[in-house]
């Protein structure tokens, strides 16, 4: 593939900012396989801590740490144990994500790619966290995001986020629901250009109710919403709502461009299970694109660095350069 038409390219002149996650578990490994496997096809500046990444470099047999890095400095390097949950690693995490959000404030940086971070690590320092998209969207004062999560056979956009379970039913109203999919076709047309997207919304219930007979949520709030939808709108096909697996299934067929997803679990154990590897998360609604990858933390390896696979980083980075350069062309 040549330079002009590989999106990955320097050539591209999109500029990616990394924060390398919670110091102590997989990222920073992670961070450093995804530099070395593109460092001669993408404009990076590294957001991190300059002595937790040579500690994974030497492990790694890697001579160097990339030298377009911020070194915040922020990791006090007796007491610092890769694998450790603490409020030490929480609080550094949060501040790697504050200083890349200045990055884009100043245009230093055009897209931001998070490696994972620990919401408990983060809590212990003191901050009420849910998670990076609800963090970002406060800092950009941006009220209405949409979290996508996909890999290369599927894309998922969920209606709630990170809830527990039991307030799944209350958060799924008719106007989150509409704003849900009204959010989604915009991120398909700006992001992925896709001109009049094809989408279909799960059941909350098994079997989709069964027409009320199991629940009365899709009788309640999601056929409505549907059916209002439908009459106002015509920039989507949009379908539904059909049972979890058999809306997961179509998408997999290329019947639908992305499932609407009712809740967490519903769009994450597919995207596993299909392909892991290629799984990203992508944070749409803000002022730039941010992305990461589909997994977290993994401090139960982050002490043998060797066992941490990049692939889901990599797919990361390379959609967060295809988006931004789609949307300069929407």
């Amino acid at each position: 593939m040549t330079s002009k038409s590989n999106p990955t390219l320097k050539s591209s002149k999109v500029r990616v900012g990394l924060t390398i996650g919670d110091p102590a578990g997989i990222g920073p490994a992670i961070t450093l396989k995804a530099f070395k496997a593109l460092k001669n096809k993408v404009n990076f500046t590294i957001i991190g801590d300059s002595f937790v990444l040579g500690r994974q470099a030497k492990a790694l047999g890697i001579k160097s740490i990339p030298a377009d890095l911020v070194d915040l400095n922020n990791i006090d390097k007796k007491s610092f144990v890769f694998g450790r949950l603490n409020a030490q690693t929480g609080r550094a995490s949060l501040e790697y994500l504050d200083k890349a959000y200045d990055l884009l404030k100043e245009h230093k940086i055009d897209c931001l790619v998070t490696c994972p971070i620990s919401k408990e690590a983060i809590n212990l320092a003191g901050a009420k966290f849910l998670g990076h998209t609800e963090y970002l969207a406060k800092k950009a004062g941006s009220g209405d995001l949409l979290m996508m999560l996909l890999n290369d056979k599927l894309k998922f956009s969920l209606v709630t986020r990170h809830i527990a379970l039991a307030q799944v039913p209350e958060a799924l109203t008719k106007k989150n629901l509409e704003n849900n999919i009204l959010n989604t076709i915009k991120c398909l047309n700006s992001l992925f250009l896709i001109k009049r997207p094809r989408l279909v919304v799960c059941g909350l219930n098994p079997h989709a109710s069964d027409n009320g007979v199991i629940g009365k949520e899709e009788q309640r709030v999601i056929k409505p919403a549907l059916k209002s939808l439908k009459a106002k709108y015509s920039g989507a096909v949009i379908a539904g709502p059909l049972s979890a697996d058999a809306a997961v299934w179509g998408a997999f067929n290329k019947k639908f461009d992305c499932v609407i997803a009712a809740y967490h679990d519903q769009a994450l154990i597919p995207l596993k299970l299909s392909d892991p590897g290629s799984g990203v998360n992508l944070t749409f609604g803000l002022p730039f694109v941010r992305t990461s990858p589909l997994h977290g933390t993994a401090f139960d390896i982050a002490r043998k660095p060797s066992l941490a696979n990049p692939s889901s980083l990599i797919a990361a980075i390379k959609l967060a350069i295809k988006c931004t350069l789609n949307q300069r062309k929407a």
